[in-house]
C-alpha cells in the first residue's frame, strides 16, 4: 500500500537519495544492489527515513521501527489508537504481559486489532523490567501494520533482539575474538545492536566508536573481543536510558581525541 499520498514527489526523491547515502555509510559492505533497490522502493512507498531510525537493516533484511509506524499513522491522519491489558492472559508474578491494540483510521473505521506479548524470555536483557511497555508497543505495532498494509516486520518484534544472545561458536584458534564483532552462529551482529542504540538515542556514531574503543582498552573497536563489545553495549544502553544528557556530555569529551587522529 502506498502511504505517501500526502507527501510530495520531490520530497520522496530527496529522501530516497539521503537514505541511499546513509545506508551505504551505516551498513558498508553488507548491502547488495538488490537491498539498496528495495530501500528505495520502501522509501517511495512508505516515506521512512534512515537518519531518524524509522527503518533499519538487520541481518540482510529491512525492518520498520515503532517510530516509523507512528510517522505513517500521523501522515495518514490516524484518528486514534486504543490499548488494553489482557488481564486473564497476563501474569504479573512471572512478569508476563499481553495487550491488545485497536487502530482507528477514521470515524467510520471499525478498527484494526493487534496483540502483543512480552516476558523475560522474549525481551532483551537491556530492557528487563519494562516487559509491560514492550508488550503494549508490540500490540500497537501489529495493529498499525494491519491498518496501513505494512508488510515489513517491526524491529521491536524481532526475536534476535528480544531474546538473550547465545554464546558464539568460536574456532579453536580464535581465542574468543571475532574480527568485526560479528556472529558465527546466526545471532545478531553486535554492530547492528550498536547501530540500533545510536539510532534510538540519536547519538554521534563516531564518538560512540571512540568511547567504545576506550572502554574496551583497544586502539579501535574492531580489535575488541565480542565479550568486551557486548559488555560495552549493555553499559551504553543503561547509561542512555538513565541519563542521555550525561551520556552525550561523556561522548563529547572524546571529540578532541577523534579530531586529533590523522
Amino acid at each position: 500500500m502506498d502511504t505517501n499520498s500526502k507527501v510530495s514527489e520531490s520530497y520522496l526523491r530527496k529522501l530516497a537519495t539521503q537514505n541511499r547515502r546513509l545506508a551505504k555509510r551505516f551498513w558498508a559492505g553488507r548491502l547488495s544492489a538488490a537491498n539498496l533497490d528495495k530501500l528505495i522502493h520502501l522509501t517511495r512507498t512508505l516515506g521512512l527515513s534512515v537518519s531518524t531510525g524509522e527503518i533499519l537493516y538487520i541481518d540482510g533484511n529491512w525492518y520498520v521501527t515503532h517510530a516509523g509506524l507512528l510517522r505513517i499513522a500521523l501522515r495518514q491522519r490516524c484518528l486514534g489508537i486504543r490499548t488494553a491489558l489482557q488481564e486473564r492472559q497476563s501474569d504479573s508474578a512471572a512478569n508476563r504481559w499481553v495487550f491488545w491494540a485497536t487502530v482507528y483510521k477514521s470515524r467510520a473505521s471499525r478498527g484494526f486489532v493487534g496483540y502483543g506479548d512480552a516476558d523475560p524470555s522474549n525481551v532483551s536483557p537491556l530492557v528487563r523490567g519494562a516487559e509491560m511497555r514492550i508488550a503494549e508497543t508490540r500490540a500497537v505495532n501489529r495493529a498499525l501494520r494491519k491498518a496501513y498494509g505494512i508488510g515489513l516486520c517491526c524491529v521491536e518484534e524481532l526475536g534476535s533482539f528480544s531474546a538473550p544472545p547465545k554464546p558464539p561458536v568460536v574456532p579453536p584458534q580464535a581465542n574468543g575474538h571475532l574480527g568485526s564483532n560479528g556472529s558465527s552462529n546466526g545471532q545478531p551482529r553486535l554492530r547492528d545492536q550498536l547501530c540500533l542504540l545510536i539510532r534510538q538515542y540519536n547519538l554521534d556514531p563516531t564518538l560512540v566508536k571512540a568511547y567504545a574503543a576506550d572502554s574496551c582498552g583497544t586502539e579501535t573497536l574492531r580489535e575488541a573481543s565480542r565479550d568486551l563489545v557486548e559488555s560495552f553495549i549493555a553499559q551504553l544502553a543503561a547509561s542512555a536510558k538513565k541519563d542521555r544528557d550525561a551520556l552525550v556530555c561523556k561522548l563529547n569529551s572524546y571529540a578532541r581525541h577523534v579530531e586529533a587522529k590523522p
